[in-house]
């Protein structure tokens, strides 16, 4: 006889909730989470094993993990005017940053479709989220924007530069808007940048230069897609009072003492790291080029280390057997093809069911060479009618 314990003490809304979902890639070509594809050369993983092999696991992370905020300070070219502070990844920081700002009745805000963790967290800790739908070309809807931070009055306000899925940067004179109107009444921006590796823009010129318009802005980056997803390593720089608050809510030892180790490791190697994101950023472009041309996709055009496609009801609904029209053709053509790589052992994101404004999309990461053009040739192969028996 099994046993089936009750749920009662759990919330009501979190039992509503769907758990965050991540494919089994094992054996795949994995194009679906936006991770940097390459690995480190032999000599360098010998050296970083050798390292990791003397860290006192013992012992709490101390010292080491205050070497790896000077560190990122240089690295990323903080100044003295601004602070840092570590996270588990941008994951945690965000739920630190809910949770800091999660006073009765306050409000979350962020343009959609969007990284869906600003409405998860939000959610888990209680607090309202409101979505505002982009235009139908991924730019911030202004207006609605506007309109949505006066009616609501937001704590915090959402804003990923680039963009997850749609890979864009928005306008730097709508932001500026933004930030102006969330700041007349003492909110937050947080300025998402974790993709910042492969984009041609980042805010912390901003915030360096202007502090004053800047003031009520948290910059918030990870090293996951530059090459560490596995180690869970996201900091925020903002003002000394903002980090001073969030340290209040910060566990003691959210960093690893083997994940500060390996992130002192990258930047002590910062120019592979770099290289690497150079090699990206070239495949982007020609991952970009090859889509464009005549497999019945919309490509749209990335800031980051992955692209948004769209698929043409014309072309793909005759070889998916599909008829009709509206979001439910859209969704099935996505599912084909997503399913269709699957089956050649091709992983990617189906992002068509995220947002009305994603219907019929797919989002794939860059990866290497090789692996952009088995994904190429698959996706080519799909568009051949099946062969008559």
């Amino acid at each position: 006889m099994s046993l089936t314990p009750s749920l009662q003490a759990i919330r009501d809304d979190i039992h509503a909730l769907s758990a965050y979902a991540v494919q089994d890639a094992k054996g795949f070509i994995k194009l679906d989470a936006m991770e940097n594809p390459y690995t480190l050369e032999s000599a360098l993983r010998q050296a970083l094993g050798d390292r990791l092999a003397l860290v006192d696991v013992n012992r709490y992370p101390a010292a080491r993990v205050q070497d790896l905020k000077r560190a990122l300070k240089a690295h990323a070219q903080v100044g003295d005017d601004l602070e840092l502070m570590l996270g588990n990844g941008s994951d945690e920081l965000i739920g630190l940053l809910d949770l800091a700002c999660a006073k009765p009745g306050a409000c979350v805000l962020a343009p959609e479709p969007g990284f869906v963790m600003y409405a998860m967290s939000a959610k888990l800790l209680g607090l309202k989220y409101v979505g505002v739908p982009l235009q139908a070309d991924f730019e911030l809807d202004m207006p609605a924007m506007q309109a949505a931070i006066e009616l609501h009055r937001p704590a915090i306000v959402y804003l990923a530069y680039p963009n997850n899925p749609t890979a864009n940067l928005w306008s730097p004179t709508s932001i500026e808007a933004l930030i102006a109107q969330v700041s007349a009444y003492q909110g937050v921006v947080v300025m998402d940048e974790a993709y910042q590796p492969f984009s041609s823009d980042t805010w912390l010129e901003r915030m360096r230069a202007q502090p004053l318009k800047n003031a009520q802005v948290i910059l918030m980056r990870t090293l996951s897609k530059v090459g560490l997803a596995g180690a869970r390593i996201g900091y925020v720089v903002a003002h000394p009072a903002w980090i001073g608050a969030l340290e209040k809510v910060r566990p003691p030892y959210n960093v690893s003492v083997l994940n500060a180790e390996c992130a002192l490791f990258a930047l002590e190697h910062e120019d592979v790291f770099k290289a690497q994101a150079e090699l990206i950023v070239a495949e982007r472009a020609r991952l970009t080029a090859s889509l464009s041309q005549g497999l019945g996709l919309t490509v749209y055009a990335s800031s980051a280390n992955m692209l948004l496609m769209r698929l043409h009801p014309e072309v793909w609904a005759p070889l998916a057997g599909v008829l009709g029209a509206g979001p439910e053709v859209a969704h099935s053509l996505a599912s084909h093809v997503f399913g269709g790589l699957k089956a050649q052992g091709i992983l990617i994101k189906n992002v068509s069911t995220m947002h009305p404004l994603l219907e019929g999309c797919l989002r794939v990461t860059v990866g290497t060479p090789q692996e952009n053009d088995a994904f190429i040739a698959a996706l080519a192969g799909l568009l051949k009618p099946p062969k008559a028996h």
